[in-house]
């Protein structure tokens, strides 16, 4: 028998409190690995939402072409850059993510030749958490062995349909029993998965594995259908990291994070409606979810 637990507004204080005396280091250096030509947004979404969650730094690796835009719309971010051939960039990528406390990777990454390249050495030299996302988990369905490059612990938070990808299933069988489906590829792989959809479940396959943890499924009751929008993963994607780079345990991060992010998007339908919610109104209303959750 499976057994849930959910958050409340209460939870909002296991946000790590921060100290007067901190500085951008004590929070943490969150990597973003995405944003192919023409798909900068991405990476953009899940960088800001990173900051806005309390990371202390945030660097973006993505395709040259996309330099002046993301500097431009982020200037906070350091960026660092490939070209079209990866081998030649081997190095700044290595660097990239030796440096960073946890990865991002993935979003808006695409799914040609380069971005497997530049997916593989990622996951080989990668000892932070990395969370899985978008493209990533693609080009991880379609290349099952890069999933032995990986040694870091992981997240992954596909949607239904990149999750019939990586299990090779009927996104409706996916749909049936999607508490099943994240459990036992959790359970596989030795990961945490954030299954996302209408009631978002994150397990660390722990029930399937009869550890007879009460608390090992989270269940979310936060967000609306408003959030059906692209750009939305992205942002999760970024806070999920947030938490991480600020020495949040990563089921922790997970389960707490979709909770922000959710209530973030249930703020963002308040003032706007459900039908006009965009990615970046979410990103805009995750200071008005913990602003306040540390006061006295």
């Amino acid at each position: 028998m499976n057994s849930f637990f959910s958050y409340r507004p209460s939870d909002l204080s296991r946000i790590p409190p921060r100290t007067q005396d901190s500085h951008k280091g004590s929070f943490g250096r969150v990597l973003v690995v995405g944003g192919s030509v023409c798909m900068s947004g991405a990476a953009y979404f899940a960088a800001k939402a990173a900051y806005r969650t309390g990371a202390g730094l945030v660097e973006i690796l993505t395709h040259k072409e996309n330099r002046v835009i993301l500097q431009t719309q982020l200037p906070e971010a350091v960026l660092s850059t490939y070209g079209d051939d990866i081998a030649s960039n081997r190095e700044t990528i290595r660097a990239a993510v030796s440096r960073a406390d946890v990865i991002v990777v993935g979003v808006g990454l695409g799914q040609s030749e380069a971005a497997r390249e530049l997916l593989s050495l990622v996951l080989s030299h990668a000892d932070a958490p990395l969370v899985i996302d978008a493209d990533a988990l693609n080009l991880l369905a379609r290349y099952g062995e890069l999933w032995e490059l990986i040694s870091a612990p992981v997240i992954v938070t596909p949607h239904p349909l990149e999750m019939a990808r990586l299990c090779r299933m009927d996104v409706s069988l996916i749909e049936r029993d999607r508490l099943s489906a994240a459990i036992n590829f959790a359970e596989k792989y030795a990961l945490i998965c954030v299954l996302k959809g209408h009631r978002t479940i994150v397990s660390d396959g722990s029930e399937a594995r009869g550890l007879g943890d009460e608390h090992t499924v989270y269940l979310n009751h936060s967000g609306n259908s408003g959030m059906a929008t692209g750009g939305s993963g992205d942002v999760l994607s970024g806070v999920i990291a947030a938490l991480i780079a600020q020495k949040m345990p990563p089921f922790e991060a997970a389960t707490l994070g979709v909770y922000i992010h959710g209530l973030a998007g249930d703020a963002a339908a308040e003032t706007l409606g459900e039908y006009s919610v965009m990615a970046s109104d979410i990103i805009d209303h995750i200071s008005e979810i913990i602003k306040d959750c540390h006061e006295e």
